[in-house]
C-alpha cells in the first residue's frame, strides 16, 4: 500500500510537470525579469505584442541601480509573441510561440556596457 501511494505522488507531480491535466488550456504565460546591473537607475518602456501586432501591455516602469524585477503575463495560446524592453539608448527583445509553450521564461539584463537578453521555454503546449 506505501510504495502505490508512493507511485501515485510521482505520477501526479509528473503528470503536473508536463502541464498534463492542468485545466486551464487557454492561456499562456510570459514570466519576465528585467535587472539593471548598472549603478545608475533606468527608465524604461515594455510592451508585449500578439502574433497580429496588438499591443497587450504597454508600461512605463524605472528601476533603480542593481535592481531587478519580475513581471508575469498572461496571453493567449496562439501565435508568436514578443516582448520588447527598451530605454533612452538601449533595447532587448525575445519571442516565443505560444501554440508550442505554455510558460516562457525571459530576462534582460541591462549593464553599462550592454544589454543581454535570454529566454527558454519551461512548460511546452
Amino acid at each position: 500500500m506505501r510504495w502505490s501511494l508512493i507511485l501515485i505522488g510521482v505520477l501526479v507531480l509528473s503528470a503536473g510537470c508536463l502541464g498534463v491535466g492542468n485545466g486551464d488550456d487557454s492561456q499562456s504565460r510570459l514570466d519576465l525579469t528585467v535587472q539593471n546591473d548598472g549603478p545608475q537607475p533606468v527608465s524604461f518602456q515594455l510592451t508585449v505584442t500578439d502574433a497580429d501586432g496588438i499591443t497587450l501591455v504597454n508600461e512605463s516602469e524605472r528601476l533603480g541601480g542593481r535592481v531587478g524585477q519580475s513581471y508575469d503575463f498572461t496571453v493567449g495560446t496562439s501565435g508568436r509573441h514578443e516582448v520588447t524592453v527598451t530605454g533612452a539608448d538601449w533595447a532587448g527583445q525575445v519571442a516565443w510561440n505560444a501554440d508550442t509553450c505554455a510558460r516562457y521564461d525571459a530576462t534582460v539584463r541591462v549593464t553599462d556596457e550592454s544589454v543581454e537578453v535570454a529566454g527558454e521555454c519551461l512548460e511546452q503546449q
